[in-house]
């Protein structure tokens, strides 16, 4: 049930009078104490890490026979709904445009007096350092030079300039407007549902419209459950990439081949402890602070990027190629396999990216709304919608764009390498650019920075969820769960390496776009009643 959007909600835990003005603006600010004793031992986080472990335990003594039979059920789930991965999220894109749009826009996530927390810079600094970065490294130049050696559904020839648009094309779609269609989704209902209507920061309460006093029950502790697994499950996945990331840029550095499964674990342990120590110091400190470094550094080696390379090419292509993703836009959204091909290429990246949207859209949703309250429904929208696939866009052109200019004007060879191994094409791009020593240390650094913020901010929303949705959680809950991501992300290498971590992704994400759906349309239903609520007029 909403409450009248003119006064602050009456926080959870208090103890003062319901009436006190003081009382009201401090638990605001502080919903819960995270530092009672006993308050963070729940059903929710017991079994969360009971499932862990217990999966945990089987991938350590059974590897190959698990990952073989998450790869058949992968194989199964694309087959037989891959389809879903495509069409949910482009639906929720029409729905947020909608709400944007309408008098829905102006309602705030928070008290209809309440203000942005944090500057538009900081803010958007953090939504982008905290959710995709090791992903910008490693694909965006292994996704687009991959395409143009084999271009999606054979719409063009390989190697030929209809492939370097459709490569483009197909790139934004896979990082675009989708993915964020999903995390705005999520960020705009927790946000709504926290700071607003001062719920707990659980995906849970927000079903309420649809399912009732079951939301508080074990219905609603079983989605928050499945939350915590997807999530876990997503962002192990980045640290995979990240850790494979950094020993392949050592062995290009040093000349020792250090891009085995034991460095990459030992790289994981290493940052573990530097991402749980960041995020015990706070969003405040920690997460603001590094998120922003991170995102100076890469501004700065885009620019170089584009100055030392193709630079009217670059641009002539980005505009060509968002052009193209735009006015087709529809189309290439619902372009679905028409055989075995074209479903294992969808496998390997177009369903693969989706699937791994989906599982952190809790993730990136709990923190946007930790970051984004007094923001009103229209800017949250347009701004989460816009700027990072804007931004994202830039980027896989000037560095995929880059890569595919080299291989066409000089035949470097990047695509055919990054066929075998993805890690490698990034490394390649520089290695055909000045400083190429300078530039692979600092995207090796890039990556660590990437690690860090978005590991520490996992982190941080999984200690939010297994606290019973507490906005502050106690420190030994945040430095158990970065233990634990690491392990996962370790254990996960061991058993099989990167296709080890995707089929974990796919799995998590089936199910979960069934709550994807249940949000939608619990938030439409809240947000419908709190605009009826703003235009009745007051007696």
């Amino acid at each position: 049930m909403t409450q009248d959007s003119a006064a602050p909600p009456r926080p959870q835990g208090t103890t003062d009078p319901p009436g006190s003005r003081r009382a009201r603006r401090e638990a605001d600010r502080f919903p819960e104490d995270p530092h009672l004793p006993g308050r963070s031992l729940n059903s929710v986080f017991l079994t969360s890490v009971a499932a862990i472990l217990a999966l945990l335990a089987v991938a350590g003594l059974f590897p190959a026979p698990l990952s073989s039979a998450a790869g058949a059920a992968m194989r199964w789930i694309t087959a037989t709904s891959g389809w879903s991965l495509l069409v949910i999220p482009l639906g929720l894109l029409g729905l947020l445009l909608v709400l944007a749009l309408t008098r829905v826009g102006e309602i705030r996530l928070g008290p209809d007096g309440s203000r942005p927390e944090y500057s538009t810079l900081a803010w958007i600094a953090m939504l982008l350092g905290a959710v995709m970065g090791i992903g910008m490294i490693t694909y965006g130049v292994a996704e687009p030079v991959s395409h143009l050696v084999d271009p999606p559904h054979g719409l063009a020839a390989p190697g030929s300039q209809e492939a370097v648009v459709d490569a483009l094309r197909f790139t934004f779609l896979d990082w675009g407007l989708h993915a964020w269609a999903v995390f705005a989704t999520f960020g705009l209902a927790i946000g709504y549902s926290t700071h607003r209507l001062g719920n707990k920061g659980l995906v849970s309460p927000i079903l309420r419209p649809l399912i009732g006093r079951h939301a508080d029950g074990a219905l609603g502790k079983a989605i928050d459950v499945l939350v915590i697994l997807s999530t876990l499950f997503g962002t192990t996945t980045s640290l995979g990439l990240g850790a494979a990331q950094i020993s392949q840029g050592l062995s290009l550095l040093t000349g020792r081949e250090l891009s085995t499964t034991g460095v990459q674990i030992l790289v994981i342990a290493l940052v573990t402890v530097l991402f749980t120590a960041s995020a015990m110091s706070g969003i405040g400190r920690g997460i603001r602070t590094l998120s922003q470094t991170t995102m100076v550094i890469a501004a700065a080696l885009l620019l170089f990027v584009l100055v030392t390379g193709p630079t009217s090419w670059l641009i002539s292509l980005f505009l060509r190629s968002l052009g193209g993703y735009v006015g087709d836009f529809v189309e290439i959204s619902l372009l679905l396999p028409a055989g075995g091909e074209e479903l294992a290429w969808m496998q390997g990246w177009t369903y693969f990216m989706m699937a791994w949207w989906i599982s952190w859209g809790a993730f990136v949703g709990i923190f946007l709304a930790r970051i984004s309250r007094g923001r009103t429904v229209r800017q949250f929208v347009l701004v989460v919608l816009g700027v990072p696939s804007l931004i994202f866009s830039a980027w896989f052109t000037v560095f995929g764009g880059a890569a595919m200019w080299m291989d066409l004007e000089r035949d470097a060879g990047i695509g055919a390498a990054a066929a075998e191994n993805v890690n490698t094409a990034f490394f390649g791009l520089l290695d055909q650019l000045p400083l190429t020593g300078v530039t692979s240390v600092v995207a090796i650094a890039l990556v660590v920075l990437y690690f860090i913020t978005g590991a520490d901010s996992n982190t941080y929303v999984l200690s939010v969820i297994s606290s019973d949705g507490r906005m502050d959680p106690a420190r030994s809950v945040m430095c158990m769960w970065g233990l634990l991501t690491g392990a996962t992300a370790a254990v996960l290498l061991y058993a099989g390496g990167l296709e080890a971590l995707q089929a974990a992704v796919m799995l998590t994400a089936a199910p979960f776009i069934l709550v994807i759906l249940a949000l939608a349309v619990s938030l439409v239903m809240l947000l419908r009643r709190d605009a009826l609520l703003r235009r009745r007029p007051r007696s």
